[in-house]
Order: structure tokens, then C-alpha cells, then sequence
């Protein structure tokens, strides 16, 4: 039997379904039949369609915004994803449907209200606590069907200290507030369930989602893996570098690392294995870098939006400080990739296998260009809003180009029904950590939190980095990117801002280290998702995935010493230095994690190579000329151990 025969019958042998089921609850929803789901194509159309108007033709006021969004969410939750694993997936059940009727009518009240609600603020009457108790209750209930547990139990334990803070010792104390005070400031304020965060999910992030569902109809994600193929596939290690390259290319559309795991680790895993590559090392390319997706401009997993919102600062400006740190991020595990296959003598995908770059480029050059689109908006100080619609406008424009995606009724509906549904766990995550930031805003908690923190390091940078790099990581466990980015900048961020670190500086530290929580164990679902693919142990796999990722670990700690990283009061000159470093530097970290470079490397020479590399990713003209110095050296010594009497012998 060849290979190509083995590598079809273990990508059919894939229940991607299951696995995305089991590590993405977003994914694990009720598949409809007849009326039932003619009712809920039709709800979700009506929710694209409701975004789209308000978006062309003016955001309605935030808390009518806010509360159609979460109202159209709550329903399309509680029809689609059952109370639990023994209810029918094929089928709504009654409960569901009461819960959906209730939660539909809960989240129109402000909506129906809206007037009244401002007349009496601050003085709710009773039936508008009972409406708030039944709205928290409704968030946390949706949240734990569609996002997972821990973000639910984060979420209650902030509630339980709003109300019994005052029973609590030191920093944490507080006067304490009635349970009708809670539930108000929750859901009658813009500071919780119906704040910041809803805000965006409302507007930039619906319309980024349904930008991906649009153009996911052109056909580019099998262009993303065509090209990546065409690039990279019969280099050394050859499929292992198709998962960087296509999951980078993927990651700036996507906005979940377990489904950008599974979307192209489905192709890449089994060819990886097919070559020979490890099954714990296979899964762990893949999903350290489907995870890196979400510190890929443009979209970053949408929780740049959200960034832009919290900190004040133009979009473009965050997403242009992100391209040096991904730029490291992907070339890392890039070099990691090829030690390891060089290390045990991995070869390419034969030529003849492959598909040719010229004619992937001639034949679907113009699928870059609503990405292009995205870009030149953002990047111009238009809205994000506006580069939403016209990166969908382009997108049908591109699918029109040929015919087989070209786009009519029933396509368009469709991605309307696509983009509502993958909307929904971004939409109940942002609302129920809308919880955790009103908590955090009725108490003062973050202040508290960054005051403990930094007393805790003893006003030290460096140890208040690392328990902020621990607590970013125990927050981020388990969360969807845009919901762990809310968390740990509500959270872990104000222990950065209390020590002076520049507010961008701060929120980027803090975002890196809740999104590498996908892939670090014990709670690494990306890891986990590839695991199952490559049927390799989960905690193995996520160790592996965690050392791929090594520079995901170091280049916030740099970047907070020297902003510049981040294109923080930078000139021309010194970005093409910056970059140029850093990448000779993440060849000194990569040899030192593999221990190899044209042969074994001794333990000495890993530790100077990783020293070397250190210096290199600090910005500054001494450290730059150490890291040159020692990694030149470690060079010469492996080439005159290792080359030299090859080439003698030759």
C-alpha cells in the first residue's frame, strides 16, 4: 500500500466533528432538519441581517445595540446547543425552547423599556431586578453551553464577591452590595453584561465574523493551503512548514485556535506522519502554530478590537505594534521545525505531489485582495466597522471573479446563517466577561488587584512580570480569545500600568500570555484538538507545542523592557535592525531548544546559544553585537566539529 493511499485512509478515518465537538464547544451544536431548522436559518439571518443595517445605516443607541445583540444571541444560543449531552442533537427540546422565548423577551426589556429604564435609573423597580437576576442567570447558563466552564466559574466568583467582599481580609475587602444593586449595575449600566465588551461584539467583531464567512465562500482556505504546499512542501520538513505557513495565512481570518487547529491540522498532522514526524510533534506544530493565528495582524482573533476600546488607541496602531512579535512568533517555530526534521533526517513532499506556485498565484492571485482590502482601511484611519463592509463587499466581488464561486441567493444566505452562528460564542463570552469588568468597576477591584500584585513582587519588575505571565495564563485556561483577552486585561493588566509599563506595552504582555494558554498545560485546548488528530498523548503534546512556542514565552518580557518591539517611538532604520536581530536571535533560541545545528549541539554550547539569542531579541546596539558575537562563535565551533571534516572527507 503507498503512502498517498495510507495518508487518504487516515484523513477519512478524522471525526472532525467529534473533535471539534469535544475541544470547541462552539462547534458542538444541534444539526436541525425540516421547520425546526428553517426557524433558526431564519433567526440567524435576521441577526446578520439586523448588524449589517445598523452598520450601513447608523449604530443604534449602545444599550438598544447592545440588548438586540444579546437578545438575538440568548435565542440562537438555547435553540442550538442543548442543556446537556443527553438531550437530542437532531431536535430541539421544550426546554430549550422555553429558555429561548424567556431569554428573547429578558433581552428586548431594555429594548421595550428603553425610555422608562432612564427615567427611573438607579431606582429600578421590581420587576426590572427580577429581569436583571433572570438576564445574569440566562448569560451564565448560555456561557456554560457554548464557551465551557471556566470562564462560568471565573464569572459566579466574581459575582459571590460583589456580594461577600466584606467578609474578606486585606487588599480584597469591601463594603459589600445587595443582591438587586449587583444584578442592575449588571445589566442597566454599559460597565457590565451590556459594556465595552458586548459593544464591540456588537459591532467591529460580528462584522469581522461574517467578513471570514463571506470569504470563506471565494474559496481561500484551500488557496491558503495550496500556496503554503507550493511554498514549503518539498523543503525539509516540508509539511510541518505548510502548518506554520497556512496556519499564519488562516490566523488572519480566524478567530478560534482549536478550529484553525483542526481546519488545516486535518491535511497537515497526517502528512507530517505519513513523513516520519513524531505523533506528539506533529499535533504541536499544528497547533502551536494555529494558536499564533490570534497574535496575527490583521484580525488577531478580533480581540484587538477590543483592545483599541479598553486602551484608546487607533486599530491600525495596534495592529501594526503586533507584526514584529508574530513575525518572531511563526519564524521560531519555523526554525524549530527545520532543526527537528534536519535532526532526524525528515524530507519534503515530492515535487510531483505538489501544486506549482505560479500557477496557484496566476490562477487565485486575487483571493488576497479583500485581505488587502482589510488592510489599507484599517491601516488608513478608516473605521473598523466600515473596513468590515467593504472587506465583505470585496469578497463577493472576488467569489464573482469565477463561476464555481461565484455568489447568488442562496450562497448569500448562507453565509448570513454562517456568520450569525459563528458570532454566538464570541457574543455570550463578551457578555458574560461583561460580568468579571462590572465587577471589577462596582468594586475597584482591578486597582486592588494590581496593588496585591506588585506587592506581592516586592515593587520589582521582573517578578511582577512573571506572577502576571502565571495569572495570565491560569485566567486565559479554557476561554475564547476575545473573552481570556477581557479577563486578563481587566485582571492581570493594572499590576503592569501601577509599575509605569506603557499602557499598550501592558495589554499586549497580557494578551500573549492568555493566548498561549491554548497550548500550555495542564488546560491547552489547541494542543489537546491536535492531539486527537494525531492520536498522540494530550500532555505530551501540549509540552511540545509549549517548547515550539518558546518565543510566544520570551518576547513579551522583551518587549516590556524595550517597547520598541512593538514600533513604540521607533525610526525606519531601527525596524529593519530590530527585525533582522531578532530573527538571528530566534535561530540561537531554536538550536538551544533542539540541541542542534549540523550536529549534536553540548549542553555549554545550548546554554550559549540561548544567551546569544537573548541578547539579540533586546533591542540595543551592545546586545545585538554580544548575541552576534556568541551565536557567530557557536557557528563556527558546530561547522568546524561537524561541516568542515565532511567536506575534508568528501
Amino acid at each position: 500500500m503507498d503512502k498517498d493511499k495510507i495518508l487518504k485512509e487516515q484523513v477519512q478515518e478524522l471525526d472532525l466533528d467529534e473533535i471539534m465537538a469535544k475541544y470547541d464547544k462552539e462547534s458542538n451544536y444541534r444539526k436541525l432538519s425540516g421547520m425546526q431548522l428553517k426557524i433558526v436559518t431564519a433567526l440567524a439571518i435576521m441577526f446578520s441581517v439586523f448588524q449589517l443595517y445598523t452598520a450601513i445605516f447608523g449604530v443604534l443607541p449602545a444599550q438598544l445595540q447592545r440588548s438586540v445583540h444579546v437578545a438575538f444571541a440568548f435565542v440562537l444560543t438555547f435553540l442550538l446547543y442543548p442543556l446537556n449531552d443527553k438531550m437530542p442533537k437532531n431536535k430541539m427540546h421544550w426546554i430549550d425552547i422555553s429558555l429561548a422565548v424567556i431569554s428573547g423577551f429578558v433581552g428586548l426589556y431594555i429594548t421595550f423599556n428603553y425610555h422608562a429604564l432612564i427615567m427611573r435609573a438607579g431606582e429600578q423597580n421590581s420587576l426590572d431586578i427580577f429581569v436583571a437576576i433572570l438576564a445574569v442567570l440566562f448569560v451564565l447558563e448560555a456561557a456554560r453551553r457554548v464557551v465551557g466552564l471556566p470562564i462560568v466559574i471565573i464569572s459566579s466568583t466574581f459575582l459571590l464577591y460583589g456580594k461577600f467582599g466584606a467578609f474578606l481580609p486585606g487588599f480584597l475587602n469591601h463594603r459589600g452590595y445587595s443582591i438587586g444593586r449587583i444584578v442592575s449595575h449588571m445589566y442597566y449600566t454599559t460597565e457590565g453584561i451590556l459594556g465595552t465588551p458586548i459593544g464591540v461584539s456588537s459591532t467591529f467583531i460580528f462584522l469581522f465574523i461574517l467578513f471570514g464567512a463571506f470569504l470563506d465562500k471565494t474559496g481561500i482556505g484551500k488557496f491558503f493551503i495550496d500556496l503554503a504546499n507550493a511554498i514549503a512542501g518539498k523543503s525539509i520538513g516540508g509539511p510541518a512548514k505548510v502548518a506554520v505557513l497556512s496556519s499564519a495565512l488562516t490566523g488572519t481570518i480566524s478567530g478560534s485556535s482549536v478550529a484553525n487547529t483542526v481546519g488545516t491540522g486535518s491535511f497537515t498532522i497526517p502528512l507530517m506522519k505519513s513523513l516520519g514526524y513524531k505523533p506528539e510533534f506533529a499535533g504541536a506544530v499544528e497547533a502551536a502554530a494555529s494558536t499564533g493565528g490570534q497574535i496575527m495582524p490583521p484580525i488577531m482573533g478580533a480581540a484587538a478590537f477590543l483592545m483599541s476600546e479598553f486602551i484608546g488607541i487607533p486599530y491600525g496602531t495596534i495592529a501594526k505594534s503586533a507584526i514584529i512579535p508574530a513575525l518572531l512568533y511563526f519564524s521560531g517555530i519555523w526554525i524549530m521545525v527545520d532543526l527537528e526534521a534536519r535532526k532526524t533526517g525528515l524530507k519534503g513532499v515530492e515535487a510531483s505531489k505538489l501544486p506549482k506556485l505560479g500557477k496557484v498565484l496566476k490562477e487565485r492571485w486575487y483571493l488576497f485582495a479583500p485581505i488587502f482590502v482589510i488592510i489599507y482601511m484599517l491601516m488608513s484611519g478608516t473605521t473598523p466597522i466600515k473596513a468590515a463592509l467593504y472587506g465583505i463587499y470585496s469578497s463577493i466581488l472576488v467569489g464573482a471573479v469565477k463561476k464555481e464561486t461565484r455568489m447568488n441567493l442562496g450562497t448569500l444566505l448562507e453565509a448570513l446563517e454562517t456568520g450569525a452562528k459563528g458570532a454566538l460564542g464570541v457574543a455570550i463570552a463578551c457578555a458574560c466577561a461583561g460580568i468579571i469588568v462590572g465587577t471589577v468597576t462596582l468594586t475597584g477591584l482591578g486597582l486592588k488587584m494590581g496593588n496585591g500584585l506588585v506587592a506581592l513582587a516586592g515593587g520589582k519588575l521582573l517578578p511582577t512580570l512573571v506572577l502576571t505571565m502565571i495569572s495570565s495564563l491560569i485566567l486565559g485556561m479554557g476561554a475564547p480569545t476575545t473573552a481570556n483577552y477581557i479577563i486578563t486585561s481587566t485582571i492581570a493588566a493594572p499590576a503592569l500600568l501601577k509599575l509605569g509599563v506603557n499602557v499598550l506595552t501592558a495589554h499586549m504582555f497580557v494578551f500573549y500570555f492568555g493566548i498561549i494558554a491554548d497550548i500550555t498545560p495542564p488546560v491547552a485546548l489547541a494542543a489537546f484538538a491536535g492531539s486527537a488528530i494525531a492520536k498522540s498523548d494530550p500532555i505530551k503534546t501540549g509540552i511540545n507545542a509549549s517548547k515550539l512556542a518558546i518565543a510566544a514565552f520570551l518576547i513579551p518580557y522583551m518587549f516590556v523592557i524595550n517597547p520598541q518591539l512593538l514600533l513604540i517611538n521607533t525610526t525606519g532604520f531601527e525596524i529593519v535592525q530590530i527585525t533582522v536581530t531578532s530573527l538571528i536571535g530566534m535561530v540561537g533560541i531554536g538550536v538551544a531548544m533542539q540541541g542542534y545545528l549540523m550536529g549534536k549541539v553540548n549542553p555549554l554550547l545550548r546554554v550559549l546559544f540561548m544567551a546569544g539569542g537573548l541578547f539579540l531579541i533586546d533591542p540595543g546596539l551592545y546586545t545585538d553585537l554580544i548575541g552576534i558575537a556568541i551565536i557567530g562563535l557557536g557557528v563556527a565551533y558546530q561547522w568546524f566539529k561537524y561541516k568542515k571534516p565532511a567536506a575534508a572527507n568528501a
